[in-house]
């Protein structure tokens, strides 16, 4: 492991079990067994620099992957509800990924209250956007036979949140696998009033997909 990676994986275990403000560069350096001075070599604004890389592993492996989704939607053909299902499985990979469960650092106030946490917020948002989007094409394509309503207000968000509910089993000791991988998507193809016969060829079809996607 590289020397800044080596940094990050100490800061996320410590920043998790002990807290951001109880850690100091001090202790990340000592956990990494290299000098103090060298954390600022890494990461030249120090503690607050690191906890802003933490914090966008936790949600940029993902983002970054929005456009380039639903890129293949229009050159596959990809349905709305194979497309949430992407986004929902890569999005549960992201976050099972993070090391030492980063992703829980999000929800601490004392994250929150930071200037770093800003981008990190923003960033949130997009990928709640993203939800939305989609979720309400897979709403509209389901009522395309009524009156196509519009999705819910919150739709994005409610997403986004049951798909966070990986940061509270992972603090529970819960290992993330493919079957929660596929509760979890198909729990939110549910909410975006899908029914089994559909989430079951999203679901193969996604399985097709989701290795293109994670190159």
């Amino acid at each position: 492991m590289e020397p800044r990676e080596e940094i990050l994986d100490a800061a996320a275990r410590l920043f998790v079990d002990l807290g951001v403000a109880a850690t100091s560069t001090r202790d990340i350096a000592d956990a990494v067994g290299i000098r103090q001075s060298s954390i600022y070599y890494h990461f030249p604004s120090g503690k607050d620099e690191i906890l802003a890389d933490l914090l966008q592993r936790s949600i940029r492996p993902t983002l970054d992957k929005i456009e380039k989704l639903e890129a293949l939607g229009a050159e596959t053909g990809a349905e709305p509800d194979v497309l949430l299902y992407l986004l929902v499985t890569l999005d549960v990979r992201t976050l099972a990924q993070a090391p030492h469960n980063a992703g829980v650092l999000a929800v601490l106030p004392e994250v929150q209250c930071k200037d770093v946490f800003g981008p990190f917020g923003t960033a949130r948002q997009n990928l709640a956007d993203a939800y939305a989007r989609l979720g309400a094409q897979v709403i509209n394509e389901g009522d395309a036979a009524t009156s196509a309503p519009s999705a819910d207000e919150f739709l994005g968000d409610l997403l986004l949140e049951m798909v966070e509910v990986v940061i509270g089993m992972r603090s529970n000791g819960h290992r993330i696998n493919q079957n929660i991988e596929s509760i979890i998507a198909t729990s939110c193809l549910h909410a975006c009033r899908a029914d089994q016969s559909r989430i079951d060829k999203a679901a193969a079809r996604a399985g097709d997909l989701v290795g293109s996607l994670e190159t």
